[in-house]
C-alpha cells in the first residue's frame, strides 16, 4: 500500500445555486424541492472513500497491460452507501472502450486494466429526497508505488483512498426516517421532544446485502480510517508545531540578546 489522505471537509455556507464541490474543506449538499418537509438546524453527514487498488500483472504483463486495477467510492466502514447514492457515473480516459462507465447498483465501482496512471472524474448522483444536485469527485489512478526505485511486486497491491465527508443540512422529515439507523451515516441528536416516522423497510433484502462492502473481495487492502486516527494525527501535528513555534522564539531571543549586546557595545 502506498499513499493515503484523510481530510474532514470543513463546511462553508453557499447559495443553493452553486454547483456543490470537495474544494471547501466539508461540501454540504443542499436540495431545491421545498415542498418537502425540513429539519432546519440539523446535518446528516455521509463518510465516504474514494480511490484505487492496482495489481501488477509480473510476467503476465505486457507494454499496454501491466495492471489490473479498480476505482470505487465506498462507505468510509465499508456499507453500503445506496442509501443516499443513486448511481455514480465514473469518467476514463478517452482511450478506454465506453469511457463514461454509469454504475447504478453497489458496490459502485469500474474495473479494468492498462499501464497509464490519469485522472478520474466520479460524480455522485443521490436519490430525489436526499438532493438534487450531483457531487463531482477527482481520483488520480495510482499503479506504481511511491518509490519507485525498489522492485514491482505481486504481493501487495498499490492502495491509494482518500476519506473525506458529505454534509446534507436541514434534510427533509422522509429523508431522515427512511436513513434512522443506517450505520453508513452520522445520523444527528434530534430536537428534545422530536419524534421521526417509523423507519421505512427494505423490499430487497438482496439488495441491501450486496450493498454492503464489508466482504467485498478487495476488502483486505481496504484502508481503515476513524475519528480516533484522526485525532492522533491533529495531536502529533499539533505538538509538531508547537516544538516548531518554540525554537522560532529561542531563535527570536538569541538573535534579540545579541542585538543587545551589540548595542550596548556602541554605547561605550
Amino acid at each position: 500500500m502506498t499513499n493515503s489522505s484523510s481530510s474532514k471537509k470543513q463546511a462553508q455556507d453557499q447559495p443553493e445555486t452553486s454547483e456543490p464541490t470537495l474544494k471547501s474543506l466539508k461540501a454540504k449538499m443542499t436540495k431545491s424541492d421545498e415542498k418537502q418537509k425540513k429539519l432546519k438546524d440539523i446535518e446528516i453527514s455521509v463518510p465516504i472513500v474514494y480511490g484505487n487498488v492496482a495489481f501488477w500483472l509480473g510476467k503476465k504483463a505486457s507494454e499496454y497491460q501491466s495492471h489490473k486495477w479498480a476505482v470505487y467510492v465506498r462507505g468510509a466502514t465499508n456499507e453500503d452507501i445506496s442509501v443516499v447514492v443513486k448511481k455514480v457515473v465514473f469518467q476514463l480516459h478517452s482511450s478506454f472502450n465506453n469511457p463514461t462507465r454509469v454504475i447504478e447498483e453497489p458496490p459502485f465501482e469500474v474495473s479494468e486494466s492498462g499501464w497509464g496512471e490519469f485522472e478520474i472524474a466520479m460524480t455522485l448522483h443521490f436519490h430525489s429526497d436526499v438532493c438534487d444536485k450531483p457531487l463531482s469527485l477527482y481520483h488520480h489512478l495510482k499503479l506504481y508505488p511511491e518509490d519507485e526505485s525498489g522492485p514491482l511486486t505481486m504481493k501487495k497491491p498499490v492502495v491509494v483512498e482518500s476519506y473525506d465527508e458529505i454534509v446534507f443540512p436541514d434534510p427533509s422529515e422522509s429523508f431522515l426516517s427512511r436513513v434512522q439507523n443506517h450505520p453508513a451515516l452520522t445520523f444527528p441528536r434530534l430536537p428534545s421532544g422530536y419524534n421521526l416516522p417509523a423507519p421505512m423497510q427494505v423490499e430487497d433484502t438482496g439488495k441491501k446485502k450486496r450493498g454492503d462492502t464489508k466482504d467485498h473481495s478487495l476488502g483486505q487492502w481496504f484502508m481503515s480510517f476513524s475519528e480516533a486516527d484522526e485525532l492522533l494525527q491533529l495531536a502529533a501535528a499539533r505538538q509538531q508545531v508547537q516544538a516548531h513555534i518554540a525554537k522560532l522564539r529561542r531563535q527570536i531571543s538569541l538573535l534579540e540578546g545579541q542585538n543587545q549586546t551589540v548595542k550596548t557595545g556602541s554605547d561605550l
